[in-house]
């Protein structure tokens, strides 16, 4: 019998006002098993009431800046090991990790297996926002490369507030100077998802190593515009298509060998979405 793992990820947008708009019922329909959420923008407290009350456990890291990101991993099973934060001790202030960066590790059908949620900085050129999230780019990479040494089976997911390639932007010529699609920001996905070792240069034309890990989502959908994750509030965007691909399940070559179906659950209508962003859902191979 196969064993399967439903990984899904999404931001929420505060989880309060999520499960006021629907998001309780996805939840109950979908069969998820562990569910990584960002801008989370609660204490344990709520997350009891929304998550535990159903069964779930549950690992958080609320920012210390009350009512701003949190990040969480609920599970079906509980988590052997968790941690929080990105770097040394020493460099969390100016890494900002604080609510954005939370490992969970489990032992499924007796394989070990770590799911990450990320909520990378959205960032503002040339403001210090954008130098939090230079700095959380560079420890993320640092990560990556000390998870992909240690294990297997790894899957970091959540908002990564960077799209990738033209594919993953509709509108894409018109924010290559907005953060989320500048060059520099992009070079350093074009090192996440280069080939293991490699040298590799970046679209900004910056040198860099491949650190080896697999972008699921591009894998999945080939070279097709999207799918996309995210749509402004503004104007007619989600009516329109009119979205970025920022939301990612980026995974170990071993766990991108164990994928079996990729989606992401757009809302049918403008006035049934429950966040701005929908959920990827992933379903991995865990056991044969």
């Amino acid at each position: 019998m196969v064993e399967t793992l439903r990984v899904a990820s999404v931001n929420v947008n505060g989880i309060r006002a999520a499960y006021r708009k629907g998001m309780g019922e996805w939840l109950a329909a979908r069969d998820v098993d562990v569910l990584a959420l960002q801008e989370v923008r609660a204490q344990d407290e709520h997350l009891e009431e929304f998550l535990g009350s159903q069964g779930w456990h549950f690992v958080h890291d609320p920012c210390e800046i009350k009512g701003r990101a949190g990040v969480a991993i609920a599970s079906r099973v509980a988590p052997v090991a968790h941690r929080v934060g990105l770097g040394a001790a020493d460099a969390q202030d100016q890494i900002q990790s604080s609510g954005r960066w939370i490992e969970a590790d489990f032992e499924i059908a007796g394989t070990p297996i770590t799911v990450v949620s990320n909520y990378t900085h959205s960032g503002e050129v040339d403001t210090p926002r954008q130098d939090a999230k230079w700095a959380f780019l560079d420890a993320m990479g640092v990560r990556m490369r000390e998870l992909a040494d240690e294990r297997d089976l790894v899957a970091i997911v959540g908002d990564f507030n960077v799209g990738h390639r033209e594919l993953d932007i509709k509108n894409w010529k018109g924010n290559v100077k907005r953060a989320g699609f500048l060059p520099r920001e992009r070079s350093y996905f074009d090192r996440f998802f280069g080939e293991r070792d490699a040298a590799i240069t970046g679209v900004d034309g910056t040198e860099g190593t491949g650190l080896g890990w697999a972008d699921v989502g591009r894998r999945w959908a080939g070279e097709v515009d999207g799918p996309y994750s995210w749509w402004s509030n503004r104007g007619q965007a989600f009516d329109n298509d009119t979205g970025w691909r920022i939301d990612y399940h980026a995974v170990t070559p071993q766990l991108a060998e164990r994928v079996t179906h990729y989606t992401i659950d757009r809302a049918a209508s403008y006035a049934e979405r429950w966040s701005d962003h929908a959920p990827v859902v992933v379903d991995y191979r865990i056991a044969d």
